[in-house]
């Protein structure tokens, strides 16, 4: 088998049916990423940390307090598995047939979460393919210190400046030329900062 060259996608989530397998540390990480997407997320899992058991409790997620079984996954547009018996993750993956993240395991994986670093609208995703996690995270903090998070203040005036651009502008070249000054303009104000 080859190994994998990742295609980067953002997906949106909103209102889409999640599955995670599992209920430890690592599992509740990626329901609470899945849930800041918007996604309809069930648990299956015979344990839960004690935030996954609130987030039950209060309805924001469904929870399902067993182990794996062939069939949970039906009508799940996205899976991960977060469980530390590798006999399941490896049932997960032969079950699903949509996006499968078996943590940990990239080969039984068809998508990989990146590390991200979040400013408003902007996101930056960061992968090593799976080789190395720890390399990632390493990166991710520090594009953190360099994005700081008085940055996506300054993305939204970039918003309204582009709707002004765009209705007053009527020549794309200049257009794109005076956004591209915007933009430049806005990087070298954080960087002083």
């Amino acid at each position: 088998m080859r190994k994998p060259f990742y295609y980067p996608v953002f997906l949106n989530l909103e209102g889409k049916k999640c599955v995670v397998i599992g209920g430890g540390k690592v599992a509740e990480r990626k329901v609470l990423s899945l849930l800041k997407a918007g996604a309809e997320v069930t648990v299956i899992s015979p344990e839960c940390t004690k935030n996954l058991s609130r987030k039950a409790i209060s309805g924001d997620i469904k929870c399902i307090d067993r182990k794996y079984k062939q069939g949970d996954l039906k009508n799940a547009f996205l899976v991960v598995a977060a469980t530390d018996d590798n006999e399941i993750n490896e049932k997960v993956f032969e079950e699903s047939a949509h996006l499968i993240n078996v943590v940990d395991m990239p080969l039984l994986c068809n998508f990989i979460v990146p590390s991200v670093v979040r400013r408003g609208p902007l996101t930056i995703a960061i992968s090593t393919s799976g080789i190395s996690p720890s390399l990632a995270k390493t990166i991710r903090k520090e594009l953190e210190r360099l994005y700081v998070p008085g940055f996506a203040k300054s993305l939204n005036k970039l918003r309204q400046v582009r709707r002004e651009a765009i209705a007053e502008i009527r020549d794309k070249t200049d257009r794109e030329r005076f956004l591209k000054k915007q933009a430049e303009n806005i990087l070298k104000k954080l960087r002083r900062v």
